[in-house]
């Protein structure tokens, strides 16, 4: 592993005031939602602005990762594209290295091991054997081995009114298998940004009884403002399990400009946890057990659920 990074920033944050409920404040401003917990597991949510400085992203990861095993989370989760987000092409590959060479990586497994804390990666850019590109989420253990890949099945390929015009496709091949594994916060399914507007994806999820479903992303400020909300909340209740978004925020060194809200959402569709649009913070969350237990006995949507077969949509 390579030499740790030294260079410290400083982020916003989102913290718990003492009360009966958790009342999610901004340190900066005031907000947001309550929910009730009882024998929780604390994460950490990381909205940062990434640019086009694969080491200089890495620091500000490495500073959120020790700040959040030091308030107590267990696991901490950064969005999409958390290494280098440029999409000026020609200029990203000269960054983007197979994985086993990454320096964010190598960076950040360094630093799930010095702090003990489980690190999710929302995604890095990675080199594939063929020299074209995989949107890749790594999962990272408090010994700085990696548990889980998962490499973004549905590319982002659209023409939107604003006149932003993303072709993914073009440069990233889409991954094949859908990926979970065994955390803090329970079964952990993974996921990517645009892969939210699928549910095929999520009743598999959900069908493979995971408790929290990681979407980390980077989305744009239009199909943020219409659809953010309310896909993070239907894919929450849908899979019976916790949503766990974290998002990049704010304008970027590319030109681009991302949604933010970084959201927690609970198996009922409830916003535990929204970190607003207005610029980065590491935002803090309870994720409780008895609660995706009592809704999943209240409401067992999971174990209703029939598969259509050729005869029924014939």
């Amino acid at each position: 592993m390579t030499k740790p990074l030294a260079v410290r920033t400083s982020l916003p944050r989102w913290t718990v005031k003492a009360s009966s409920t958790l009342c999610w404040v901004c340190e900066d401003k005031s907000i947001v939602t309550l929910a009730e917990t009882t024998s929780t597991t604390r994460i950490a949510l990381l909205q940062m602005t990434s640019g086009i400085d694969p080491l200089a992203n890495a620091r500000i990861m490495a500073d959120a990762a020790s700040d959040a095993a030091r308030d107590g989370a267990s696991i901490l989760f950064t969005p999409e594209m958390c290494g280098l987000l440029d999409r000026q092409r020609e200029r990203a590959d000269q960054h983007i290295v197979e994985e086993a060479q990454d320096p964010v990586l190598a960076e950040m497994r360094n630093v799930a091991a010095r702090h003990g804390i489980w690190v999710a990666l929302g995604s890095l850019a990675i080199r594939r054997f063929d020299g074209r590109w995989a949107n890749r989420s790594l999962l990272l253990t408090p010994e700085g081995n990696i548990a889980a890949r998962y490499d973004k099945i549905h590319m982002f390929d659209v023409e939107l009114a604003s006149g932003e015009t993303w072709r993914e496709s073009a440069a990233y091949v889409p991954g094949e298998e859908v990926v979970t594994a065994e955390t803090p916060v329970g079964r952990l399914g993974l996921s990517i940004c645009y892969d939210i507007r699928f549910p095929a994806l999520y009743d598999e999820l959900g069908r493979q009884h995971c408790d929290a479903i990681a979407v980390p992303a980077a989305f744009t400020v239009p199909t943020g403002k219409a659809h953010w909300h309310l896909m993070q909340r239907a894919r929450a209740v849908e899979a019976s399990a916790y949503v766990i978004a974290a998002a990049q925020v704010g304008i970027h060194a590319d030109g681009r400009e991302t949604y933010g809200h970084s959201l927690v959402v609970d198996p009922w569709g409830e916003i535990v946890l929204d970190m607003g649009g207005d610029g980065p913070g590491l935002g803090f969350a309870e994720i409780d057990p008895k609660r995706i237990t009592d809704i999943r006995e209240q409401l067992p949507s999971l174990a209703n659920r029939r598969i259509l077969s050729k005869a029924m949509t014939s």
